[in-house]
Formats: C-alpha cells, sequence, structure tokens
C-alpha cells in the first residue's frame, strides 16, 4: 500500500520527536534536581538545619526560589517544542532528499530506455523503435482499410565523405540531416535511423497510394538536395529511395522493410533515384516473395542444415578442421542458394536467429566429432550485422555452455567489408571474442579496400585468400604474385593462412611452394553432410591420400 507524503512525515516525525525529547526530558530532570538543591541549601541556612517547617518557609518567602520552581516547566515546554521542530525539520530534509533521489533515478530510467530505443547521435528512433512502430501502424491500416507507405532512404556517398574528411566530420553530417528529415515529415517520429547510413521514414495511416508515394519521394529528394556545411566546405548527398505500401507490399514489419532494402538497391542503380516496389525486382523469381517467411519457420523448425568442407594441412595432408557452411532445401523451391537467402536475412531481424542456429548446430556437431576421436576444429561464418550486434559475445557464451563446445575448438571467419561497415564497434565485439578464447580468421582477404590498415588491429590468427587469386594463379601471373605475396606478409605478421578455392593438384602443388599452410577446395573435398566426414576423415589419413602431399612442389 502507497503512503502519502503526508502521512510519511507525520511517522517520521513522531520516530525523530520521540529521540529528541529523551533528551528534553534530562534537560528537565536537570532543573527539577537544581530547584530542590536551591530550596535545601536555603532552608538549611535559615535554620541551621533540615526541617520540613524550614523547607515550606523557604520556597513561601524567597521569589529567587520561585524562580527556579518554573524552570522545570519551561525547559519541558522548550523542550517538546524544540523537538517538535527539529523532528520536523529533519523529516523535511529526508522526504526532500529522498524525492530528489527518486528524480534522479527516474530521469536516469529514461535515459537508459531513450538510449536502448534511440540513435545516440542523431536522436532519432532505432530500428528496433521503428519496427515496433510499424507492426502498430500496419496493424491500424489492416483494421480499417487504410494504407500507409515507408520511404527508405540510404545516403551513398557517405563512406567517401567518411574516407576524406573522417567519421567526425560525417557525424556532423548526419546531424543535419535528421534535422531535415524530422522537419519534412509530419511527425518527427515517424523518422528512424535503420543503420549507419540508411534512414527510414514512415507515413501514416491514410496514406496516399502509388502517384502520391513517388510524389513524396521527389519532394524529399529536394529536400537534400541543398549542400550540407561542413568544416566550410559545402558538400552534395547521393541519396536513393525506396518505397513500399502496406498492405499492396506486405502486411509485417520484416517483409516490408525487406521488400524496401530491394526497392532501394534498384533506386540506386535508376537515374530517378527512387524507386517503387514490384515483384519484378526480386529477380524475376516469385517464390523469393515469400522467402523470408519461409526462412522464419524453417529456423523455428530446424529445417536448415549445415554442411562441412574440410581444411587439410598442407604440410602432411592431415585434416586440422572444417568450415560449416549453410544449406536451405526449401520443400516447394528445392535448394536455395546461401548467398540468395542469407542476403534477405541481413536485411531483417532474421539474421540475429539465422547466426544463432548455425552456431548452436556448429557447436554441438563439433562436441560430437570430438567425443568420437575426430580432431576437427569448426570455422563459422559472421556477417556485418553480427559483427555489429554487442549481444553477440554473450550469445556466444551461451551457446557454448549449452553444448560444452570449447572455445579453441572453434574458429569465427570474418571479411573485410563486414568489419569496415563500422570499425570501431566490430573491433570492441572482436577483441571480446577473442578475450573468450576463441580464434579469429579473415575471409576472403584481398578483396577489401583497407587491408593493411587494420589487419594489425585485428585481434586474427589466419587469413583465408579469397578462391578468385587461388583458382586463376596458374593462368594469371599478378595472381600467383599476390598469393605468393600474402602468404609471406602473413607468416611475417605471425599470421596462418588457407588457400580456399584448390580445383587441382598442381594449384596444390603450387601453394605447396609458395609455403601455405592449409588449404580448402574440392580437389581435397566439397562440402558435406554431417554423416559423411567421418567417412572422408577415414580416407583422408590414408596411405594414398597423403601421398599426394609428398609430391615435389613447383612454382607457378
Amino acid at each position: 500500500m502507497n503512503l502519502s507524503i503526508d502521512t510519511v512525515v507525520a511517522n517520521n516525525t513522531k520516530i525523530l520527536k520521540a529521540r529528541v525529547s529523551k533528551t528534553a526530558m534530562q534537560g528537565v530532570l536537570v532543573a527539577v534536581g537544581a530547584t530542590v538543591a536551591a530550596t535545601l541549601a536555603v532552608a538549611y541556612l535559615g535554620d541551621s538545619s533540615l526541617t520540613l517547617n524550614g523547607i515550606i518557609s523557604a520556597q513561601a518567602s524567597n521569589p529567587v526560589l520561585w524562580i527556579m520552581d518554573t524552570l522545570p516547566f519551561i525547559f519541558g515546554y522548550l523542550g517538546q517544542y524544540s523537538s517538535y521542530m527539529i523532528a520536523h525539520e529533519a523529516s523535511l530534509m529526508v522526504m526532500q532528499q529522498t524525492d530528489e533521489l527518486r528524480m534522479h533515478a527516474n530521469q536516469l530510467e529514461r535515459q537508459v530506455t531513450f538510449a536502448t530505443t534511440h540513435d545516440p547521435l542523431t536522436e532519432l528512433p532505432n530500428r528496433a523503435l521503428f519496427y515496433d512502430r510499424l507492426e502498430r501502424a500496419i496493424n491500424a491500416v489492416t483494421a480499417n482499410g487504410a494504407t500507409l507507405v515507408v520511404l527508405l532512404v540510404a545516403i551513398e556517398n557517405l563512406k567517401e565523405i567518411q574516407d576524406t574528411l573522417g567519421p567526425a566530420n560525417v557525424d556532423l553530417i548526419l546531424k543535419q540531416l535528421a534535422i531535415r528529415l524530422q522537419s519534412w515529415a509530419n511527425n518527427k517520429d515517424s523518422v528512424a535511423r535503420i543503420d549507419s547510413h540508411t534512414f527510414a521514414i514512415l507515413i501514416g495511416e491514410g496514406a496516399p497510394r502509388r502517384a502520391e508515394a513517388e510524389r513524396a519521394a521527389h519532394n524529399l529528394q529536394k529536400v537534400l538536395e541543398p549542400p550540407f556545411l561542413v568544416n566550410h566546405l559545402k558538400l552534395t548527398l547521393h541519396s536513393s529511395i525506396g518505397i513500399v505500401i502496406a498492405p499492396d507490399h506486405g502486411d509485417d514489419a520484416d517483409t516490408l522493410l525487406q521488400r524496401a532494402g530491394v526497392t532501394l538497391y534498384v533506386a540506386s542503380k535508376s537515374t530517378k533515384g527512387f524507386s517503387i516496389y514490384s515483384a519484378t525486382m526480386e529477380e524475376h523469381s516469385p517464390h523469393r516473395l515469400t522467402l523470408m517467411g519461409d526462412l522464419r519457420r524453417a529456423i523455428e523448425r530446424n529445417e536448415l542444415d549445415l554442411y562441412y568442407q574440410p581444411k587439410v594441412c598442407i604440410a602432411d595432408g592431415l585434416p586440422q578442421g572444417v568450415e560449416a557452411l549453410l544449406r536451405w532445401k526449401h520443400p516447394l523451391h528445392g535448394f536455395i542458394a546461401p548467398e540468395e537467402f542469407i542476403a534477405l536475412a541481413e536485411r531483417t531481424r532474421l539474421i540475429r536467429p539465422l547466426t544463432n542456429w548455425v552456431m548452436e548446430r556448429a557447436f554441438r556437431d563439433c562436441t560430437a566429432w570430438r567425443s568420437d576421436g575426430l580432431p576437427f576444429n569448426v570455422s563459422i561464418n559472421l556477417s556485418a550485422k553480427d559483427l555489429n550486434d554487442p549481444d553477440l559475445p554473450d550469445i556466444i557464451t551461451g551457446i557454448m555452455a549449452k553444448t560444452a563446445v570449447q572455445a579453441e575448438w572453434i574458429l569465427f571467419e570474418i571479411t573485410e567489408s563486414s568489419i569496415m561497415v563500422d570499425p570501431a564497434r566490430a573491433l570492441t565485439v572482436l577483441e571480446r571474442i577473442r578475450g573468450m578464447g576463441f580464434n579469429l580468421s579473415i575471409d576472403d582477404f584481398g578483396t577489401g579496400y583497407s587491408s593493411l590498415a587494420y589487419l594489425r588491429k585485428l585481434p586474427v590468427m589466419e587469413i583465408k585468400i579469397d578462391r578468385s587469386f587461388v583458382m586463376d594463379m596458374l593462368e594469371s601471373e599478378n595472381d600467383a604474385v599476390i598469393v605468393h605475396a600474402t602468404i609471406n606478409l602473413a607468416h611475417n605478421l605471425g599470421l596462418k593462412v588457407t588457400a580456399e578455392g584448390v580445383e587441382t593438384r598442381e594449384v596444390l602443388q603450387a601453394l605447396q611452394g609458395f609455403g601455405c599452410d592449409m588449404v580448402q577446395g574440392y580437389f581435397l573435398s566439397p562440402p558435406v553432410p554431417f554423416p559423411q566426414l567421418k567417412p572422408w576423415f577415414i580416407t583422408a589419413t590414408s596411405i594414398e591420400h597423403l601421398e599426394l602431399f609428398k609430391s615435389s612442389s613447383t612454382r607457378p
């Protein structure tokens, strides 16, 4: 039961008053004692003895004693009054401090809530809050037959500006951009920052259909046309806008945002700079329209599968580990290429449950192999969205405990491009994962644009040379030079090197000559399902197989 402030003050006053009254009563007793002593002294001095009549006579005839007789009453009254005032003031002070603490706690709570639902730089709603508001808006328009429009706005040249002027100046641009978008929108809460360079605008219930939606996008382009002023420089932003209408293009937030992402990509290639969704944008494949819902159900029902491609030590030919590769056999459409559905998952919130499924399955398989005597480490690929998820290390910790896997058995593979989406946040996540004992590898090395700059900063133990260089190294002298130089660079930095895309014996021998550490490719084994890995291991450790690695090495 909640008590009122007046009641709390009254209760506190009673408690404190009782404590202060104790001191007041002590003063009264002292005053009484002094009066009695003075009376006895006056009686004795008058009669040279103490008698009852002498004491009464002293009290009746001495005005000083009359005054002293009143002191206990005066002290008692003043003590009670003082005790009440002190107690009341103390109680009010306690209540005031309590109110201040409560206000401070409420303020901190509001700040925490705001931080979890808003972008810290622009103070716009973040992806999670926008999804929630979009879901609510969709439910409202579905109930009354209205429509709503979502505009997805991407700044195409933001990375170029950052590389030229630095992240601090980009932050200034983004703040100016957020103000323009909020000023243009009817409701500032309908504008959100979805990721580093993408914003979303929700035009709410009763929004216009196709022609008016395109007109709104064109009008928004005009808002973004005037230059942005940064350090006396006038910078022009190149924007693309994807348009989707609910419920015409989807009746849930995931579908709408996924299709807005597809439309945004098409808009970036068009001359107008904006585009409205149509089914033909889905690579002319009708089944892609339902892939997101099907993928969500496939994750929940455990209908995905992992295949494993072995990695072999080039020095002795012995298997060292496997790379986990996701596979999805759709019940209606058959095999779906990983690059197709993973890309879709990255544009929505499905990437986290998808990554979690892969990690748990791979961890369990690795534990099973180890229990069966197979010394396999497992490599797992992480996407850019994974690296920008600050909860990833904690998720990994939970899955590791559930599956009894050892951290040193797992190697997480990351690409250079995924790191560059948000280098600072990615590095923080990677350092936490490495601190937990997991190994890290840079996948597709050589295809990024900041390899050397970030290689020395990353807590990695391995790099994987991209297959595009390995497969053509015998026909292309430039590719051979790149492969050889990459191996030497990695070894000088104390890193191991894995070459993927090894499809012929000649390429294997060339990599032996270059001093590569491990190889992976169809010449050794294609990706195989879990049950086939143990038979492959028996074959891979046979004398006939190991003879492949005893050939004299050659250089291209």
